[in-house]
């Protein structure tokens, strides 16, 4: 599964088989930013909400996938490709094809928003969606100097109370509007991995 440089590993241990107590169980154990997920305010906002703090209806969204594929790796997305949206949008999914390198060294060099690009989504009301580990540069030894420092997308999105959808996979089986369903667990915490499913609305 992939993650985060320096989150938890991902193990499922079993604790109970049918043979042993006549039921199967297993033990879960992963970070709330593993794999596909959806971040919260407080991931990076002292006093951003928690997931409980949303209503279910947050985590539907329509969307307006914008296609990225053409930027190469550790390449910023600049402001002038987030689009002014139609009133019933409010998700920008931006689409890098990067999916395609999951789980390999080349994932952790995925382009990413750069931050007047993540202030005008804000600017707008927009979740954020993504098929890449982060919307910011994610550490690598292939990072540029001139990358920014830190975490400004997600400040720029979390901090506006908005929400942001990492490590979606599979954007060429939708069109270029469409609905994400993709429901956390019900967690007084700053994140959660989710089932993510795409609706066409072509």
């Amino acid at each position: 599964m992939q993650t985060y440089p320096g989150d938890p590993a991902v193990s499922v241990e079993s604790v109970a088989t049918h043979d042993s107590a006549g039921y199967r169980e297993s033990k879960l154990t992963c970070g709330t930013h593993t794999g596909t997920h959806v971040d919260a305010p407080a991931h990076t906002e002292a006093d951003g909400k928690t997931l409980d703090e949303f209503d279910v209806a947050a985590f539907e969204r329509l969307c307006r996938r914008v296609d990225c594929r053409d930027l190469d790796a550790r390449e910023p997305i600049p402001i002038d490709r987030v689009p002014t949206v139609a009133a019933d949008v409010d998700c920008l999914v931006f689409w890098t094809g990067w999916d395609e390198h999951w789980d390999t060294d080349q994932y952790l060099d995925h382009p990413y928003l750069s931050p007047a690009a993540a202030e005008r989504c804000a600017e707008q009301g927009l979740a954020v969606g993504v098929d890449t580990l982060n919307p910011d540069p994610t550490p690598s030894e292939r990072a540029a100097r001139d990358e920014p420092d830190g975490f400004p997308a997600h400040h720029a999105i979390l901090g506006s109370g908005l929400l942001i959808f990492e490590n979606l996979r599979n954007l060429g089986a939708v069109g270029e509007r469409f609905e994400l369903r993709a429901y956390p667990l019900r967690l007084d915490g700053d994140g959660a991995p989710v089932r993510a499913v795409g609706v066409d609305r072509r």
